[in-house]
């Protein structure tokens, strides 16, 4: 469902993404860790078509993110960590707009809005300008969004930022039952306890590299010439920091 091949980016010589190789499955949900400036929001503009890449391709359902970019973006929902709207317009408006963006008939995108107004608390929202909401509703709003269309792939970056407790786990569920049903996830946190709750695999990359893949016992059983000793052992933070600062230092040998 989601594939990226040798694909990388260069802002000037800055190399931002190196070669990343990476394949997610259909119902498959994808946790992308890594440290700030570390290539995740690279990556995850790449994927959805934002930016063209330097080298490599990048797939979504079978379909070259930028030689099919139409039939690639069909298929993806997508949550930026800062979302953007028309401030003017209010929530049913913006939604029947994405609606009408994504060709769905009106009855449906009505239909499919109000059901996910109920379920993210966005109904006594529904009639006001989006500029005097919240920026906890405005995320809620943006997610409601990405959803719309039901996509078969979500790709969303920091989806709980802004979120209260009880907003941030009607998401998780909503985005875990979404995976059960068949649709991909790929998201980029640095919630290091939600990737643990959430995610059927876990990418770690730091310096434009993907440096570790797997479930996260399959982490835990990395080789001792990539995690130090017993620091894996100790939970998904350990073994965070462990695997990112070995490859840091590594480059920093290669140097």
């Amino acid at each position: 469902m989601i594939e990226a091949i040798d694909l990388s980016m260069c802002y000037g010589d800055l190399l931002a993404l190196d070669k990343l190789n990476l394949q997610i499955e259909k119902g498959e949900f994808f946790a992308f860790l890594g440290p700030n400036a570390a290539g995740k929001t690279t990556t995850i503009k790449l994927l959805t078509g934002l930016l063209q890449a330097s080298s490599g391709s990048a797939r979504i359902c079978g379909f070259d993110v930028f030689e099919q970019p139409i039939e690639a973006k069909k298929r993806i929902g997508y949550v930026p960590d800062v979302a953007e709207f028309y401030d003017k317009l209010t929530p049913v408006e913006f939604m029947e707009f994405i609606g009408d963006l994504f060709q769905m008939q009106r009855a449906d995108s009505r239909r499919i809005a109000a059901g996910l107004f109920e379920k993210l608390s966005l109904d006594e929202y529904a009639g006001q300008r989006i500029e005097h909401l919240s920026h906890g509703t405005c995320q809620r709003l943006g997610i409601a969004a990405a959803l719309l269309h039901e996509p078969e792939v979500i790709v969303i970056d920091e989806p709980m930022v802004g979120l209260d407790p009880r907003h941030t786990r009607i998401i998780k569920q909503e985005l875990k039952e979404r995976s059960r049903n068949g649709v991909t996830i790929f998201m980029s946190t640095h919630q290091l306890n939600v990737a643990e709750e959430l995610a059927d695999r876990i990418g770690v990359i730091t310096n434009g590299r993907l440096c570790a893949v797997g479930s996260l016992e399959e982490l835990r059983r990395l080789p001792q010439s990539q995690v130090k000793d017993g620091e894996a052992q100790n939970g998904i933070e350990d073994l965070f920091l462990a695997l990112t600062e070995k490859h840091v230092l590594d480059i920093d040998s290669a140097e």
